[in-house]
């Protein structure tokens, strides 16, 4: 028997010992251990309850309550402030017996950090079954409730002998006669000021349940702001706990006892604080999101071009000029009204090459008024060395630049609808504001100003030649355009083996002699692309051949699967192969192969040549490589750069039938700049 005595006082000297450790540094506790402790006084939340109501009357009796005591306490020097009266909704039934138990649990508690912590445990536990934010509205209301009391009967006693009576019964006297005032003007100073505070604490509490009607996407920051409320919830009753002790002592005999509010006001305002750049960031985003919508919805049914680059370049802030790159001088946005305009749109991390593709549609356009190009650089955050960067980049470019456009809204939205992962891109806008092409640097790059007006019909129109390989390898050499004009068969190569292309060179220059191939008047020429005359590689040339490819496949890819899609597909494979090859006759590609396989029908030309003399070179090399093929199967793996715009989902294998597995790369050249886009 004495042992179970023993034990029961050492389980509750235990207890008391683990709440006095939990009270002990109050003010230190982590947001952890509060959540711990005040999650177990909560169950399911009663959404039916009014707490925007219950709100407003409060909100009405604090804000003219602490105003009294301001003009009390300062007399004159207080500025009183027109307070705006707050309707409830007429049937809202104020819960009257809860308010009296809270108020209860307030009423004449001693002073000190344990107690208010477990006076504010004691009234979460009655409001268990409330939301967060109704739980610190109740606990205010009950406070409200008394300390309006207090004040009214203040400001009445003088006139009204009933508020003299009831005012005795409250103490109200002992504070207000003008010796006691003085003395602890400081003190009621600063608990009406930390009321003050607490009120504004939960009015943004109310504010962030607004807030949660709309879209979380369109709101990101509210979530962060919503999970710590319940620990701020817990601040804000502790603290009303804390101003009810001190109102207590106030009006008593004793109003020198020590209850310090500077912790809690502390506290209070930290919170307060972080509230308000919370609110700040959530309502700037849910601005953003509603801008965003409106963007779209613009964009979707357009009405003028200037109104919507004026939608998607500028925030509410009064539109920045453009710069006219020709004279360098700003002019008003209003050039671009009813024009068509091509949004050249970029990084700072662009080359001269980048911007020497556009400077021709530029020549081809200057002199026709309909027609505007406006550089729009893709920066979220400026810094000097960008904006030096920016203005050498902007010197080199004749046509108009808007320096920045917002980074949430313009940012965003070009990223998101049009695509655009960091490599250069044009789109293409009518008059009417209406997209014509989302991205038309791909079309740019292969045809010039044969593309132009580089909308959805020329890019059909194009997209339908069988003369694809043209366009890509014009440039490099002079001696190509020349051979193509001729309709030669032009052997394109290259790869990363060097033996593998020795070998290529030695089959093809001898069957470009062959007597056979003499014979039949059949005139082959050979090109390897980015080997200089030393034999060493240009990255150049290398880089604007697979551009080219990659532009010709981004035209074509969303389209419908058809032979030359399939053959450009089929090459773009062999990009980063040992070898590969394309025969083209004049700028009509015959085929394109995978170096074994290419390699393979040059090595046999003495099991198909004399096929050849009598079928054709063209149809005999065709068919041979088709056989070869299906001899010497290997992986066909397509690189796919995620910056050059919208990808496919599912893409067909070029050399079958199957839907090719997909697979995420990260590739790193360690080169800074243009240079990284060589490799």
């Amino acid at each position: 028997m004495l042992n179970l005595a023993q034990n029961v006082v050492h389980k509750v000297a235990s207890s008391v010992q683990h709440v006095e450790e939990e009270i002990l540094g109050l003010f230190t506790m982590t947001d952890n251990k509060i959540m711990d402790l005040i999650y177990a006084t909560h169950v399911h939340a009663d959404e039916t309850f009014d707490d925007d109501s219950l709100f407003i009357i409060v909100e009405n009796i604090l804000k003219r309550a602490t105003q009294i005591v301001d003009k009390v306490v300062q007399g004159s020097q207080v500025h009183v402030e027109n307070i705006e009266e707050q309707t409830p909704k007429p049937n809202f039934s104020v819960p009257l017996c809860t308010l009296k138990q809270i108020g209860c649990e307030l009423s004449c508690k001693a002073p000190g950090e344990d107690v208010a912590h477990k006076t504010t445990l004691s009234i979460l536990n009655k409001l268990s079954t409330y939301s967060w934010e109704a739980k610190s509205v109740l606990a205010l209301a009950a406070f409200a409730m008394e300390y309006g009391d207090f004040w009214l009967l203040a400001q009445l006693q003088h006139t009204d002998h009933l508020a003299k009576s009831v005012g005795i019964l409250k103490r109200v006297p002992i504070l207000t006669k003008p010796a006691d005032l003085h003395k602890r003007r400081q003190a009621i100073l600063e608990l009406n000021n930390l009321i003050k505070a607490t009120l504004q604490v939960i009015e943004i509490f109310d504010q962030f349940d607004k807030l949660s009607a709309y879209d979380p996407k369109d709101i990101p920051g509210l979530s962060i702001a919503m999970d710590h409320i319940p620990v701020d919830v817990y601040w804000s009753i502790l603290t009303i706990v804390a101003c009810s002790t001190k109102l207590t002592i106030l009006s008593s005999d004793e109003p020198d006892k020590p209850h310090d509010l500077s912790p809690y006001s502390q506290k209070i305002h930290y919170i307060l604080n972080k509230l308000k750049i919370q609110l700040i960031v959530c309502r700037r985003q849910l601005e953003e999101a509603e801008t965003y919508r409106k963007l779209r919805k613009m964009v979707q049914t357009p009405t003028e071009v200037m109104e919507v680059f004026k939608a998607l370049t500028f925030t509410k802030d009064k539109p920045q000029p453009l710069i006219d790159g020709s004279t360098n001088k700003t002019v008003n946005i209003e050039v671009l009204r009813r024009k068509n305009i091509f949004l050249f749109i970029s990084t700072l991390e662009i080359t001269e090459e980048d911007i020497s593709i556009v400077k021709p549609i530029y020549e081809g356009t200057r002199k026709d008024d309909r027609y505007k190009i406006v550089w729009i650089p893709v920066v979220e955050q400026w810094t000097i060395e960008l904006q030096k960067k920016f203005e050498t980049l902007r010197s080199k470019m004749p046509w108009f630049t808007i320096q920045s456009i917002s980074p949430t809204v313009g940012i965003k939205f070009i990223k998101e609808e049009w695509h655009f992962k960091g490599k250069p891109t044009v789109v293409v806008m009518n008059p009417q504001g209406k997209v014509e092409n989302p991205n038309a640097l791909h079309l740019i790059r292969l045809w010039g100003m044969r593309a132009f007006p580089f909308d959805k019909a020329a890019d059909e129109t194009l997209s339908k030649e069988l003369t694809w390989i043209g366009p890509v390898v014009n440039n490099i050499d002079p001696i190509i355009q020349t051979w193509i004009k001729e309709e030669k068969y032009i052997f394109f190569y290259g790869g990363h083996d060097n033996e593998w292309i020795q070998q290529f060179t030695k089959r093809a220059t001898t069957l470009a002699n062959d007597p056979v191939i003499k014979d039949s008047k059949i005139k082959i020429e050979i090109f390897c692309i980015g080997k200089s005359g030393k034999g060493g590689e240009d990255h150049g040339i290398i880089g604007r051949f697979w551009s080219g490819i990659e532009s010709l496949f981004f035209t074509k890819v969303h389209k419908q699967v058809d032979p030359v899609t399939q053959e450009i597909q089929k090459l773009l494979s062999y990009k980063n192969e040992s070898g590969w090859a394309v025969l083209s006759k004049g700028s009509s590609v015959v085929t394109a192969g995978h170096g074994l396989t290419i390699l393979r029908v040059l090595e046999d030309f003495e099991k198909w040549k004399e096929v050849a003399r009598e079928k054709g070179f063209e149809f005999t090399f065709k068919e041979y490589h088709n056989r070869v093929i299906q001899s010497v199967r290997h992986c066909c793996r397509l690189d796919i750069p995620s910056a050059t715009g919208k990808t496919p989902e599912i893409m067909k294998c070029p050399e079958c039938p199957r839907t090719m597995e997909m697979f995420i790369s990260y590739k790193c050249c360690h080169i800074d700049g243009p240079a990284a886009g060589r490799h």
